[in-house]
This record gives structure tokens, sequence and C-alpha cells, in this order.
């Protein structure tokens, strides 16, 4: 029974270490298993940097721009000032060819519309003075349209500081008065100036 028993525990013990054992072999085979990633590093192309990169695009997309030459004020020069909205012109006015400029460019160019182009210069059509006076015209403040009113108030002024019997048929075409009128503030409670937001019953 003793033999027996020895046999037995050797058995077990046996059986513990060829457990072990194949424990061991699994692990191991697990690890040679295991495929190893192989990194491949390419090599960067010959990349243009993004700078370059935005720069060529903008080379392509570039549209001709003229060029601002600044107009240079002659001596005796008629000088007055407009307003309207939030814009204000400052006008000097001699004599010339005829070239008109607007913050150092051409009228069309800086106001992009003929109708404010022939807004502003209605003071020397109405006296048949095109061609005659060489204007420049500094505006700053508010948007397009403001500022074409002011040049045209600013312009009519400088015209009637030359000779006051421009004065009858400037006042015809109301080219001397100034225009007042300005967008009303927004109140608190209300969709704009005046408007009410919609009434809802239910």
């Amino acid at each position: 029974m003793a033999d027996d028993k020895v046999k037995n525990g050797k058995s077990g013990a046996e059986k513990k270490s060829s457990g072990a054992k194949k424990a061991v072999t699994k692990k191991t085979v697990a690890k040679k298993t295991v495929a190893k990633k192989t990194v491949v590093v390419k090599k960067a192309a010959n990349v243009e940097p993004l700078e370059k990169k935005a720069k060529t695009v903008a080379k392509k997309n570039k549209v001709e721009t003229k060029k601002r030459v600044p107009m240079k004020v002659k001596e005796g020069a008629h000088y007055a000032t407009g307003r309207r909205k939030e814009s204000t012109a400052k006008v000097w006015l001699f004599r010339g060819d005829g070239t008109i400029k607007i913050n150092h460019s051409d009228p069309l160019d800086y106001l992009n519309s003929s109708r404010l182009v022939n807004h502003v210069l209605t003071p020397l059509s109405i006296l048949d003075l095109t061609g005659q006076y060489d204007v420049r015209m500094d505006v700053f403040g508010g948007g397009l349209s403001g500022q074409s009113g002011a040049c045209r108030l600013a312009l009519a002024q400088a015209l009637l500081s030359i000779s006051d019997e421009y004065r009858v048929k400037l006042r015809e075409h109301d080219c001397l008065t100034q225009d007042s009128r300005e967008k009303e503030r927004k109140k608190y409670g209300k969709r704009g100036a005046r408007k009410s937001p919609q009434f809802r019953k239910r």
C-alpha cells in the first residue's frame, strides 16, 4: 500500500511538472507565433512646403490690380468738406485735364458702381465743367453709398468757392443740401428700430 501511495505521489508530482512544462511550452509557442510588425519608413517625396504652395496658388488666382498713384494737390486749389451718414470727404479742385481720383484710385474701381460715380460727378455735369478741373477726393468712414454722398456735397461746395454764380443750378439739383438722414438705432425688445416681434397668442 505504501508503495502504491509513493507511486501515486510521484505520479501527481510528475503530472504537475508536466502541466507546468506544457504551460511554458504554450507560452513560448505563443511568443514565437506572434509576428513582428515591420515598420516601413517611406522617404518623403519632394513636397513643397505649405507656404510655397499657398504662394503659387495665390499667383495663379491673382487678379491684376492697378497701382494707386498718389495725386498731388497743386497750388491755388479749392478745398471743401462734405458729410453723409458716417462718411467724411475732403475734396481739392484745381485746373487740369479732368482726372478724378477717389482715395488715389479711379472712381469706378473704388465705388464699383457706375450709378454711384454718376451721383458723385453730378455737380460737374450740371455745370458742364467735365474735363476742365482735376479733382482729388479723400474719403473715410461709412459705406460706399455714404461716401459717394459726402463726395458729391464736398465737390459742390468746392465748385461754389470758385464762383457764386453756380449756386442757382446746384440748388436746383439739391447738390448743396446735406442729407441728414441716418440709420436709427435698434431698441431693446424690438426687432429693429421700430419693428416689434410677432405676437403669438397660443
